[in-house]
C-alpha cells in the first residue's frame, strides 16, 4: 500500500493491479469446473455402486441393440470393468486437484501459472468426457443405443462447459 497526502485528505493507493473482469471470470469459471469434478469424484467414491453399474452396463453393451457385428467389442469381465471405473475416479480426482490449484493461482493473480494449470485440468475433463464418454463409450461401446445407460447428454454438457472455460482462460487481457 502506498499513501499520499494532499491538503486536508489522505489517499491510499494499492500497488496491486486491480482485478480485471476477465481474470475474475476465469477464476470463477475454473472454480466452478473444479467444484463440479470434485463433487463427481466424491460422489463416485461415496456412492461407488451407482456409477459402477453404469460403467459395467456400458462396457458389457448389454442394453444396446446387440448387433452381432458390434458385440465383439463388449467387455464382460467385472474385473476389467471395475478397473476402468476406478481409473475414471482417479482421473476425476486428479483433475479436481489440478483445477483447484489453478483456481488458487488465479486468485493469487499468478496468471501465467493459473492459465497453465487450469488448461491442464480442463483438458483432463475434455479428454475424459469427450474421448472417454462421448467417443469411446458413445461410439465404440454404442452407449447411444441404450435407453437406460446413455450418458451422452451429460458428457456433452461437461465437454462443452469445459471448452468454454478453456476459451475464457485464454482470452487476451491488457495485463498479459
Amino acid at each position: 500500500m502506498e499513501r499520499t497526502r494532499t491538503p486536508g485528505k489522505m489517499t491510499i493507493m494499492s500497488t496491486t493491479p486491480p482485478r480485471s473482469a476477465l481474470r475474475l471470470a476465469a477464476t470463477l469459471l475454473t472454480a466452478t469446473a473444479a467444484l463440479y469434478v470434485a463433487l463427481v469424484a466424491f460422489g463416485n467414491i461415496t456412492d461407488f455402486g451407482t456409477n459402477q453399474q453404469f460403467v459395467r452396463h456400458v462396457l458389457a453393451m448389454d442394453t444396446t441393440f446387440k448387433d452381432e457385428d458390434l458385440m465383439w467389442r463388449a467387455i464382460t469381465s467385472k474385473g476389467l470393468q471395475d478397473a476402468a471405473y476406478v481409473a475414471i475416479i482417479v482421473w476425476e480426482a486428479v483433475a479436481a486437484l489440478v483445477l483447484i490449484y489453478g483456481t488458487w493461482l488465479w486468485a493469487r493473480r499468478d496468471d501465467v501459472r493459473a492459465r497453465r494449470f487450469s488448461t491442464y485440468g480442463l483438458l483432463m475433463l475434455m479428454l475424459l468426457f469427450g474421448a472417454g464418454f462421448i467417443a469411446i463409450g458413445g461410439e465404440w461401446f454404442s452407449m447411444w443405443q441404450s435407453g437406460d445407460w446413455n450418458g451422452l447428454d451429460a458428457a456433452t454438457r461437461v465437454f462443452l462447459f469445459s471448452g468454454v472455460v478453456l476459451i475464457v482462460n485464454h482470452l487476451p487481457t491488457k495485463e498479459s
